[in-house]
């Protein structure tokens, strides 16, 4: 009865050291500073702004010095890992004072906080997802009968009035107001559900999985991946990552984080107010 008494108390001293290995990771969703308009949330030229006018920039620079509080060690950004010796070479740049940053919120929030930050590079893991053959196939010919049909899909579905499109508020409140928004943990949770209706439901033929089949590798492979690069960073149980990528890889990028062993995630809404 004694042994057992005492192992059990060692068990439970053991649980906080092993709280404390997990890596703490913040990640923070924006919208993309310089409004490529490549995703489903489209921007007008009168519904945008320019991060690089002054009051954006004081803005932004505030910004930078909230996320300093986190103390991250390590940064990792929304751009593809092929792109990493380009990334280096610009930040190097930057350092030296021979770079101007470009609207990017990647250099606009990223460069700026690792060099406050003495932090020597920000890691790339950004990727696409992996598809099926069909949907490859599907998807070759813009010409054929069930590629247009599959695009009507997207915007042509009574599924519609059940999405979730919060309004932008970046040009009344400013950038940090509309990051606690796009950050909102009920919010982040909300936006998935984007991708499960609509073209999600999509089917070639009665009960076959095309929409399905489609979102498996378009979103949910992606994240996987992005998650998997985030993975292969070397990081050490005193490091601290920050994540800066588009607000809606957090429906799953965040998920994943909370369900790690390696990793335990914090708010940012934290330090944003």
């Amino acid at each position: 009865m004694r042994k057992a008494l005492f192992l059990l108390l060692f068990a439970l001293l053991l649980l906080p050291v092993a709280a404390q290995d997990k890596i703490p990771v913040l990640t923070l969703g924006t919208f993309h500073f310089s409004f490529p308009n490549l995703d489903k949330v489209q921007y007008t030229d009168d519904n945008q702004i320019d991060v690089l006018e002054p009051k954006y920039q004081d803005e932004i620079n505030d910004l930078v010095s909230k996320l300093a509080k986190f103390k991250p060690t390590i940064i990792v950004i929304e751009r593809p890992h092929k792109a990493q010796t380009k990334i280096d070479s610009l930040y190097q740049e930057y350092i030296a004072g021979k770079y101007d940053l470009k609207r990017s919120e990647d250099q606009q929030i990223g460069f700026r906080l690792a060099k406050k930050m003495g932090i020597k590079k920000l890691y790339c893991v950004d990727e696409w997802g992996n598809t099926y053959d069909k949907i490859e196939k599907l998807l070759d010919d813009e010409s054929t009968k069930e590629y247009i049909n599959f695009e009507k899909s997207f915007s042509e579905h009574p599924d519609s009035i059940k999405a979730f499109e919060p309004k932008s508020i970046f040009k009344e409140r400013g950038i940090i107001a509309e990051l606690l928004e796009l950050n909102k943990k009920e919010n982040v949770e909300k936006s998935l559900g984007n991708y499960l209706i609509g073209h999600f439901k999509y089917e070639s033929t009665p009960y076959d999985y095309t929409g399905v089949d489609f979102e498996t590798g378009r979103w949910f492979n992606r994240n996987l991946r992005i998650f998997r690069n985030i993975q292969r960073v070397e990081a050490k149980p005193s490091d601290r990552i920050l994540v800066i990528f588009g607000a809606g890889h957090l429906n799953l990028l965040n998920y994943l984080f909370e369900c790690s062993p390696e990793y335990r995630l914090e708010d940012v809404c934290k330090y944003l107010r």
